[in-house]
């Protein structure tokens, strides 16, 4: 699958409940929050089981993918995101950037979700730029274009909306809650 990254790899291939889950378990302590683990299973019932956990744990279950009978699990370890304090002055919900959406050609919106969160749930034409990159990739944007930030929920995107208007971006708005809560159009890899 192009353009689909995770933090860590897990390979769970052959075992059987509930050694997939346990070795994920221990895997995910291994990480830090907002990093993607990817679990590779061949026990069918791995996916409603990795599922499951992730939801009890607060733990973000992105999708499953299959490929040779092989299951290819992604999982987003939770972060402390929603107690961050929110900065960025400019701010739409979700319902707004609907509307945008429909009236408007010139504007773009910006997803800093990690590509893996991306590629199984995103807006049609959105530019996928991870947080973490943003720095670096500051020059696919152009300055003159009203920009829209969304993440999962509108933290990542209020630090994105932050550094872009540190950075020289004036028509910089944050959308929450984000795409936890989107209902609009969306674009998604098959499952």
């Amino acid at each position: 699958m192009e353009n689909m990254k995770a933090n860590v790899i897990l390979d769970a291939k052959g075992l059987a409940c509930p050694m997939p889950i346990v070795k994920t378990k221990k895997a995910m302590n291994g990480l830090e929050a907002g990093q993607v683990l990817e679990v590779l299973a061949t026990d069918k019932g791995s996916k409603a089981d990795l599922k499951a956990w992730a939801e009890s744990t607060g733990h973000q279950y992105l999708g499953t993918l299959e490929e040779g009978g092989v299951l290819m699990h992604y999982l987003r370890k939770s972060s402390s995101d929603d107690t961050i304090e929110k900065k960025h002055p400019t701010v739409i919900n979700n319902e707004e950037l609907e509307t945008k959406l429909e009236k408007m050609d010139n504007l773009v919106v910006l997803d800093v979700r990690e590509t893996a969160e991306y590629a199984f749930n995103h807006i049609p034409n959105s530019i996928s730029i991870p947080l973490g990159e943003l720095e670096n990739r500051l020059d696919e944007i152009s300055k003159e274009t009203e920009i829209y930030i969304v993440c999962r929920t509108g933290n990542r995107s209020d630090l994105a909306a932050q550094k872009l208007t540190e950075k020289g971006f004036s028509k910089v708005t944050n959308v929450v809650p984000g795409m936890s809560q989107w209902s609009g159009k969306t674009t998604k890899v098959n499952q």
